[in-house]
């Protein structure tokens, strides 16, 4: 009769500071068969100092740490422990910490709100080589990318010298006086000043200078 063997069990360390929410998830994953608890820390720095002697299999990091965050955490232990998988477990469902957070080098996000079935099936399939996030997380960074792109402002397609005389103009400087001191032409100065029209879709002085003060 064939030995049945064991599975070895996923090697989970934690990096929170709540002391009553790291006792949740250490409960959590010391009853789960297939997981071990592998090291608790409540601040970056001890687990960026201690971790990389004997990584574990996946990390759950909270954000908001004392001293250095959540998201420094990961990017510098990840380069010295390659095969570890990060995951975010956080309040936090902003998109910039989001993205930080996965340019960092974290594979999953999840919100503090999951319940104890999500995370233990969020730390199954990170360790499987997914990258698991709440639903609200996934929506978040689905829709990034469908965001049309941002408009050009107007005052953006100015040149440097069409700027200049914009500002002078702003200033109360009349074109004879312009032109002195940018050492031009005043024809040259009215060539610039129908360029800005142009450009800022405007057909007066007070209008162009309304939209350059509020740029």
């Amino acid at each position: 009769m064939r030995t049945k063997v064991k599975p070895v069990p996923i090697r989970v360390a934690l990096v929170e500071d709540d002391a009553s929410l790291r006792e949740l998830f250490k409960d959590w994953i010391q009853t789960a068969p297939d997981l071990e608890l592998a090291g608790e820390f409540s601040d970056a720095e001890s687990a960026m100092e201690q971790l990389p002697f004997q990584p574990p299999d996946v990390v759950l990091v909270d954000i908001n740490l004392p001293g250095s965050n959540g998201i420094a955490c990961v990017r510098v232990l990840k380069p010295r422990m390659a095969t570890t998988q990060f995951m975010m477990v956080t309040v936090y469902s902003d998109a910039n910490l989001i993205f930080e957070a996965l340019g960092a080098g974290a594979t999953g996000y999840l919100l503090k709100r999951s319940t104890r079935d999500e995370l233990l099936a969020a730390i199954a399939e990170i360790a499987r080589g997914g990258s698991p996030m709440s639903s609200t997380i996934a929506r978040m960074i689905a829709q990034s990318f469908h965001r049309p792109p941002p408009e050009v402002r107007a005052m953006d397609s100015l040149a440097p010298q069409e700027q200049r005389v914009l500002e002078l103009m702003a200033q109360g400087f009349a074109h004879k006086e312009i032109a002195a001191e940018l050492g031009i032409s005043i024809p040259t100065v009215g060539t610039y000043i129908r360029r800005i029209y142009d450009k800022l879709h405007v057909y007066t002085r007070a209008q162009a200078i309304a939209k350059f003060q509020g740029r």
